[in-house]
């Protein structure tokens, strides 16, 4: 028998497009193992639904690679001990695994892992899993490589994999410590709405039903908090998880448009065209989704500093206590931005244009940092994926240098996106007897009327934790000022030669 291929599964939890293992299994006997980290289990960026849906993807991966002869060692424990321990009681010669580019906790594992499998004399092999290019010299050309990965051949999955007999790996197992063999305990998903599950079989449903019902008014209703939960592809927390992948998704979209194309017979053009814009649409949020997850790749220092020191002491370093509060509780006083926080808090998903507005009303009406309210996020979004989290913190919060200063307006937001108040309703229910007008501005709204619905504000709803156009003013000319002394200074132009997309000129983005 050949040398035992140990596959470390990590954040691609599935079966399918998987190129460490088909080489894995196409080099010798297998060995898959995923190994529970205490120190990613208990990290801030880490919550109870993200356990939730790994457990969900295991037990699918777990029944997948059974069904063709393989196995799946759950183990606990710090990585590298984790493997010098199974190595002692089943030497293995290679370590196969997916390129991931995670939170700095995952960063550093990953570089211990490679400089003991290198001292042990094992091989190490870790292939792209998906647009994102490591040790990349130049965004110059980055699009293109994109396209190229995007368009190559599904990795095949294979039909049996080798595994060594079932007596030499259950004597293995014995032979380990307990504390390293993991026993999955029960966990009971929550019965919230919307809870997003995981798994391989759940993540082809989304996307499927997605491409063929719910994703044709995809590009109008993305925005809307009322539409977007059906009509956007909630393939997110797949992607995050790796139950799918980048490439599954964008293959399986131009074969829809392909179809589209095939039978349009002029009747229902207008419904070709619709689908067309939609289908573009999503495309371009998958070349977005590792466009942005690039940033943390070359930079890891992302998730904690700022791309450029000039924003360093922009905003206090300790966060107003109440202020913080009031945000993640959803007792701000602005009806759209607490809904937002109380569905989240819920639901573990918003859509985008939400998650950017209460990212902007905390880093600019509250003037809070974001390396404050980026951990509440994380640990809310069930879809948390670290390179396009922290990346979009940073963007949202105007800290980047190149990108434009958007300052969400909550009040304009409401009266365009929930303007019959419906998504307020349902989460702020204190104020669901207030008319539609007053529903966007409830502290305009005459006490006697206040009185009669039963909603006093400042007693039953807080009323707005800061003034809207004052904070606005403020914030806009802060971060104006510093932007421009970014431009001033040059490192506005060093962001963008390493982070920039290239699709337009700074000088474009940053006027």
């Amino acid at each position: 028998m050949s040398a035992l291929q140990l596959l470390w599964y990590k954040r691609d939890l599935r079966i399918a497009d998987h190129a460490p293992l088909a080489g894995a299994t196409a080099a010798g006997p297998v060995l898959a193992v995923y190994v529970h980290e205490p120190e990613q289990q208990h990290a801030a960026d880490r919550d109870r639904r993200h356990e939730c849906v790994l457990r969900d993807a295991l037990d699918e991966l777990q029944t997948a690679l059974h069904a063709r002869g393989g196995q799946l060692l759950e183990l606990h424990g710090a990585l590298p001990d984790v493997f010098a321990t199974l190595h002692a009681v089943l030497p293995f010669t290679a370590i196969w695994a997916h390129e991931e580019t995670g939170n700095a906790t995952s960063y550093a594992r990953d570089r211990r892992v490679r400089a003991w499998a290198k001292q042990a004399g094992i091989t190490m092999r870790e292939l792209p899993s998906n647009g994102v290019v490591r040790r990349l010299a130049s965004r110059d050309g980055w699009a293109d490589t994109w396209q190229q990965r995007m368009r190559a051949r599904i990795v095949p999955t294979p039909n049996r994999i080798l595994t060594p007999p079932a007596s030499v790996t259950d004597a293995a197992w014995h032979a380990l410590p307990a504390d390293l063999r993991w026993a999955a305990a029960p966990v009971v998903a929550p019965t919230w709405a919307d809870w997003q599950r995981g798994g391989e079989t759940r993540a082809h449903e989304l996307l499927q039903s997605f491409l063929s019902a719910r994703g044709q008014d995809y590009r109008r209703a993305m925005s809307s908090p009322n539409e977007a939960p059906a009509s956007c592809s909630r393939i997110s927390t797949a992607l995050a998880f790796g139950t799918l992948s980048v490439r599954q998704a964008y293959q399986a979209a131009r074969r829809r448009a392909r179809e589209l194309r095939d039978e349009n017979d002029g009747r229902r053009e207008l419904d070709a065209a619709q689908w067309t814009q939609s289908l573009v649409s999503f495309a371009s949020r998958l070349h977005w989704h590792c466009h942005f997850i690039q940033k943390l790749e070359d930079e890891p220092r992302l998730e904690y500093e700022h791309y450029a020191a000039i924003f360093d002491g922009v905003r206090p370093s300790e966060p107003d206590v109440e202020r913080l509060q009031a945000w993640r509780d959803g007792q701000t006083g602005y009806p759209l931005v607490d809904a937002c926080m109380r569905s989240l808090r819920v639901t573990g998903w918003l859509t985008f244009r939400m998650r950017a507005m209460v990212m902007s009303f905390a880093s600019y009406h509250l003037w809070l940092d974001w390396r404050h309210t980026g951990p509440i996020l994380a640990r809310w979004f069930t879809d948390y994926e670290p390179g396009i989290h922290w990346t979009q913190c940073q963007m949202q919060s105007g800290t980047t240098g190149i990108n434009t200063i958007r300052i969400y307006n909550p009040y304009k937001q409401a009266e365009e996106h929930d303007a019959a108040g419906a998504f307020v309703r349902r989460w702020v229910p204190e104020l669901s007897a207030l008319s539609d007008a007053d529903l966007v501005r409830p502290e305009h709204t005459p006490l006697m009327m206040q009185q009669m619905t039963g909603c006093i504000i400042g007693r039953e709803y807080p009323a707005p934790i800061v003034h809207h156009e004052t904070a606005y003013a403020f914030a806009r000319d802060r971060m104006h000022a510093i932007t421009l002394a970014a431009q001033r200074s040059g490192s506005a132009q060093r962001v963008y030669d390493r982070h920039g997309s290239r699709r337009t000129p700074l000088s474009a983005r940053t006027r």
